[in-house]
């Protein structure tokens, strides 16, 4: 079934050009890569005259288990997998630090081969990764550089109010971002199906309203956050946190597990279900106050969130039927201080690290 048609194999040879490939990229791969849209195109509609499926993955790289586990999850749907690899600056604001966003691009393209060597020998009718698109910032905003303004000029894709929310409260550029380079992705790959990870809850939501309201002929599939033994979210910010902030930063999972239990024990009120996490999160803020800067790290909470699963509205009284989503956000502060040999992280402790996390608070029978 998932054999390639000769037809096919001979088109797809046309873009084995250096035009094609990223800088330090002219090797053989076992998935082409893309830097311009037409090429990709004309990939694209061989695989859709075979009637063959593609599934797509977006990501801004510094690939991690969470990313990989979505590619697996396409490849069990689909024939083709297309990865996009793009770190895009319109969902970074004026005051957040974009050069510092990690870029592996030889780490990442290695895994990928290494998982699709993973899915050659799952056997059966498992796909694989076919492309992937790594474009230019050129590319992918042609006639206007990308703004991070608030007002600044462009052509942007705005979803409100639910982008105006939760983690839109404190990035107000950021979902304006997220939902125009996903328009674009969406439209230069044409995929059946798009996949995103449920870490990023509120992203989902924003997708899904989007693919909805402007009739995007795709399938927007989540998968579950896939984390660490202890808890922690997987992300790619994560280098960041060196081993102390790592520790002390499961405290935002710890708080939403404290308020999911109090919800499955039929507590149902804000007050209630919320209360859980805010007594975990000022406890884990006071001891770290009372030891000393070499020591200690501070963190900010932004926000817990009991919210409406479709409108991301906050709720009073969970509907038990419906359920909720528990999420919520924490800032961990620059290291004070630093000790001789520390594991501080990339950035050496001083990048602020943004966490995000959620749970699903699913219908009580």
């Amino acid at each position: 079934m998932f054999c390639r048609p000769r037809q096919l194999l001979l088109a797809s040879s046309l873009f084995r050009n250096p035009a094609t490939f990223p800088a330090r990229s002219l090797r053989h791969y076992s998935f082409q890569v893309f830097r311009d849209v037409p090429p990709l195109r004309e990939l694209r509609r061989g695989l859709l005259l075979a009637k063959r499926s593609v599934g797509l993955v977006p990501t801004m790289g510094a690939l991690h288990e969470g990313h990989l586990s979505l590619i697996r999850q396409a490849a069990a749907e689909n024939t083709d997998v297309f990865v996009s690899i793009y770190v895009n600056p319109t969902q970074f604001g004026v005051n957040e630090d974009l050069s510092s966003y990690p870029r592996t691009w030889d780490s990442d393209v290695e895994k990928l081969e290494r998982l699709n060597d993973e899915l050659a020998n799952a056997g059966g009718n498992t796909g694989r990764i076919t492309a992937i698109l790594a474009p230019t910032s050129k590319i992918m905003y042609p006639t206007l550089p990308p703004s991070s303004e608030t007002d600044g000029d462009g052509s942007f894709v705005t979803i409100t109010p639910l982008s105006k929310k939760l983690e839109g409260a404190s990035r107000p550029v950021f979902f304006r971002g997220v939902a125009t380079v996903c328009m674009k992705l969406f439209n230069i790959v044409t995929a059946d199906r798009v996949y995103f990870g449920q870490k990023d809850i509120q992203q989902t939501v924003v997708i899904k309203r989007m693919v909805k309201d402007f009739h995007i002929d795709t399938e927007v599939k989540i998968g579950s956050t896939v984390r660490e033994e202890d808890g922690l979210a997987m992300s790619s910010r994560n280098v960041y946190l060196g081993s102390r902030r790592r520790t002390v930063g499961l405290v935002l999972y710890m708080a939403l597990k404290a308020s999911e239990k109090a919800y499955k024990s039929r507590n149902l009120s804000r007050d209630d279900i919320l209360s859980a996490a805010k007594s975990i999160t000022q406890e884990g803020l006071s001891k770290q106050e009372a030891l000393s800067p070499a020591e200690r790290v501070l963190f900010e909470v932004d926000y817990i969130s009991l919210a409406d699963p479709d409108t991301l509205e906050e709720v009073d009284i969970v509907d038990a039927t419906k359920g909720a989503i528990l999420s919520g956000a924490v800032k961990m502060l620059p290291l004070e201080e630093t000790n001789s040999g520390e594991d501080c992280g990339l950035g050496d402790g001083k990048v602020s690290v943004r966490l995000i996390d959620n749970l699903i608070l699913k219908p009580l029978n």
